[in-house]
Parts: C-alpha cells; sequence; structure tokens
C-alpha cells in the first residue's frame, strides 16, 4: 500500500512537472518558466503562430512603463502579423517596480552582463533552439522604455539581433547610473541633456560589448516632436549614435524627405543600416506602425 502511495504521489508530481513546462499553444499568448539562465526575473511570455513558418523568424516586442507582455500583446499589431508572416513573437514583462526596464545598469548595459538584457537575449537563445527558428531573421522593437531597451539590446547583442525599430526612446546609454542603480531614472537624459558628438555616443556601443568585430543590427527610429516625456533632443542623440556606429556622416544624412511615411513625418537616411523618422506634433509616444515594420524587417 505504501509503494502505491509512493508512486501515486511520483505520477502526480512528474505530471505537476509535465504541466509547469508544458509547450506553448500555438494562437495564444503562453508564458515559458524555464528557458535556461534567467538573471533577471523578467517574464517571458511568447507567441506562437497557428500557422508557424518552416524556419521562422522571431520577433521580440518590449512594453512601455506601467505596461506588461500582456498589455503590449493586446495594443501592439504583431500577434496578427505573425499569423500572416508565420513568425514567432517574444514579449518580455519587465520584473520592476512601475515596470520600467533597466536601462541604466552596468549589468543590462553589459555583453553577458546579468541584467534585464542577458535575461531577454536568453529567451531569443532558447526559442531559436525550440523551434529551429532563424538566426537570420530576429528582431527588436518597443515602445518608450521599451525603445531604450531595444537600443540597448541592439548595442549590446548585436550577434543576436539584426535590425531595430525604436518608438519614441533614449539612446543605448543614456539612461546609465551615477550610482549604478537598476532601473534608476535619468532625469539628465529624459530632458534631452545629455549630448554627445556621434563618436562619444557610438563608443558607449562599442564599450558594452568590448572586441565584438562582427555586423550590426539595421536600426528604424521614431519620435515625436512634442514629446514630453522623453525630450525630442533625444531623437537627435540617437541618430548620432547609430550614426556613428555605421561611420555615416551625421551632418550629411543620405536623403532627407518630408511626409513620409505619412504627412507630417520626415524620414531621414544616415545610410543603408539608419533612418530616422521625426514626427511633427506628436507627443509620447508615437503609434507602431505594423505594416511598415514588416518591410524594415524584411518580412513583407
Amino acid at each position: 500500500m505504501r509503494l502505491l502511495t509512493l508512486l501515486a504521489s511520483y505520477l502526480s508530481v512528474a505530471a505537476a512537472a509535465t504541466l509547469g513546462k508544458r509547450a506553448p499553444t500555438p494562437g495564444s499568448l503562453s508564458q515559458v518558466t524555464s528557458f535556461g539562465t534567467a538573471p533577471t526575473k523578467a517574464g517571458f511570455y511568447i507567441y506562437v503562430p497557428k500557422k508557424l513558418a518552416a524556419s521562422p523568424g522571431i520577433i521580440v516586442a518590449i512594453h512601455y512603463c506601467t505596461g506588461s507582455a500582456q498589455a503590449y500583446f493586446s495594443g501592439s499589431p504583431y500577434k496578427t502579423l505573425s499569423e500572416q508572416y508565420g513568425f514567432i513573437v517574444i514579449y518580455p514583462s519587465s520584473p520592476h517596480s512601475g515596470t520600467c526596464w533597466d536601462v541604466s545598469s552596468k549589468q543590462t548595459l553589459s555583453h553577458e552582463g546579468g541584467g534585464d538584457s542577458n535575461t531577454i537575449a536568453n529567451m531569443v537563445k532558447w526559442t531559436l533552439t525550440e523551434y529551429k527558428a532563424d538566426a537570420t531573421k530576429v528582431y527588436v522593437t518597443g515602445t518608450s522604455s521599451g525603445g531604450m531597451m531595444t537600443n540597448v539590446l541592439a548595442a549590446t547583442y548585436p550577434d543576436v539581433f539584426k535590425a531595430g525599430i525604436v518608438y519614441s526612446g533614449v539612446n543605448a546609454g543614456c539612461f546609465v547610473s551615477s550610482s549604478g542603480g537598476v532601473d534608476a531614472w535619468n532625469n539628465t537624459c529624459a530632458n534631452g541633456q545629455s549630448t554627445a558628438t556621434p563618436q562619444a555616443w557610438a563608443n558607449v556601443v562599442f564599450n558594452m560589448y568590448p572586441g565584438y568585430n562582427g555586423s550590426r543590427p539595421k536600426m528604424q527610429v521614431y519620435h515625436g516632436s512634442a514629446d514630453s516625456t522623453l525630450k525630442p533632443q533625444n531623437y537627435q542623440e540617437t541618430m548620432k549614435q547609430w550614426a556613428g556606429v555605421f561611420g555615416y556622416d551625421y551632418n550629411k544624412p543620405q536623403s532627407t524627405k518630408a511626409n513620409d511615411p505619412q504627412s507630417g513625418y520626415t524620414r531621414t537616411i544616415y545610410g543603408p543600416s539608419v533612418e530616422g523618422i521625426y514626427a511633427q506634433g506628436v507627443g509620447h509616444s508615437v503609434s507602431m506602425r505594423g505594416a511598415d515594420d514588416m518591410k524594415f524587417f524584411g518580412f513583407a
């Protein structure tokens, strides 16, 4: 009898373990609780489309302050687009009070440094292995704090991400905390008072992954001229940074076109891998443009 009791208990525990690691359900937002090394407690939510491509791409979609994976899943167009194009969407969820992302600490601003950026990169690596996804089609986008993290991930994991689209963020390293604080607010940066040359901002990126000599993700940056949360100067500093990283002349962009991609927006192309879109009269933050994102990422 005791043997039967122990066997039943073992089977119950085994079943619970299986349920805890159950594969994500296609067509619904699912949480992944075991994905290898997770230096921080950022939540890992994933959307696997019902119509998954044979070798799918991956988009990491990162929420804003006060947001969540669930909120960004509901409020962004990527779940619908994933069914159309067959890619997987990863929705990280911030573990911090107020749900901003840590874009200020030395850990998150370093390759394999143990911060939120490290945890998100490991979500991608798990997904690549689990779904035999295409490592040449891994992209990242985000809004506000998620836009900041998009820049950070592009800087710290250029070997993982092939392109990034930033909605109303600040450049990588701008929010750095002088005290080393995790998820710290930086008024100087938010107010557009952290300014530097393109080369200086590029060096900030290079120092996040010293010795890396491989390719860098192409970048597209949106920002509103009436943004009172992350002042418009942050757009210019971000463009300086990525122009500097790629060796483009920030002061002599390749082209500038008004009313593109819509009335009141101006697209500035600095080179094949860097472009910015400045939205006249738009506050915080610029609305996501899913169809255009697909074009930039190469799905459409």
